[in-house]
């Protein structure tokens, strides 16, 4: 019920309250025949109320019942509204004779207390429903509030395991990448080196050639030069050999054109040197 509601009826109380009690100090009036009983009155009073403590053990159910005890909690205030208005009524009925407005106004009091008690009662379960409301709204919010805690928690320790197997494998990646690069650089190395060894051998090897093939023209230009000074040699030979038997041989034309220019002026002397 809400508050204004609760309010109103409030105040239609309290002034039934003063309108029993202005009835009690008037004259008595004109006696009416009284039209509803006071024992119904009282005994329905008391079913309200019965009613009414019925539903305050099940205060405490769960959110569903909660909605359930606040209707059952409406259904008791309506019927103790019901139960004012034919307090009222009675009372007005009754206000008539003296010593019946009386002790209609002594029920009436009591139906008051009890519509009171029935909605303080009311109130209090009313109150306790919303307690009960906010304590299971509360409870769930913890526990939605632990669910998402727990629920972020997991997802951070996945994420953390899936960063951290993201960071092995690139470590992998790269320790892979750095050893086939280490090897290849081994390999190139290696490839650079019996490069360099076949190059360095096929150099030597011509080198070696080379060598050769130069001390071999050497040893042909030692060769044509011994040779060439033994040809020249065995020409100074055969030219001073030549030269020897020209000169030779003209010492002997010589010493014989000599001997014969020596015949030739004996001969020519000779009978001179007779005559004398």
């Amino acid at each position: 019920m809400p508050k204004k509601a609760k309010s109103k009826a409030k105040s239609k109380a309290k002034l039934n309250i003063k309108k029993s009690k202005k009835g009690r100090r008037a004259a008595p009036p004109k006696r009416r025949k009284v039209a509803v009983s006071i024992p119904a009155l009282e005994a329905a009073a008391t079913a309200a109320a019965d009613f009414a403590a019925k539903h305050e053990a099940a205060a405490a159910e769960s959110k569903g019942a909660a909605e359930q005890r606040r209707s059952d909690a409406d259904a008791a205030r309506q019927e103790v509204t019901k139960l004012e208005t034919a307090a009222k009524k009675a009372k007005l009925d009754v206000a008539n004779s003296a010593a019946a407005v009386k002790e209609a106004n002594n029920r009436a009091a009591k139906l008051d207390a009890l519509a009171k008690k029935a909605r303080r009662e009311a109130t209090g379960r009313e109150a306790a429903a919303e307690r009960a409301r906010l304590a299971a709204a509360e409870k769930a919010r913890r526990e939605a509030a632990q669910q998402a805690k727990r629920e972020a928690a997991e997802k951070a320790r996945l994420e953390t395991i899936e960063r951290a197997k993201r960071k092995a494998a690139e470590k992998a990646e790269r320790d892979v990448a750095r050893k086939a690069e280490r090897e290849a650089a081994r390999q190139a190395k290696r490839e650079a080196a019996e490069k360099a060894k076949i190059e360095a051998a096929e150099r030597a090897q011509r080198e070696a050639a080379e060598k050769a093939e130069r001390e071999a023209a050497r040893k042909v230009e030692r060769e044509a030069a011994k040779e060439a000074k033994r040809e020249a040699a065995r020409i100074a030979k055969m030219e001073a050999s030549a030269q020897a038997k020209r000169e030779a041989a003209e010492k002997v034309e010589a010493e014989r054109e000599a001997a014969e220019r020596a015949e030739r002026e004996a001969a020519e002397h000779g009978p001179d040197q007779i005559g004398h």
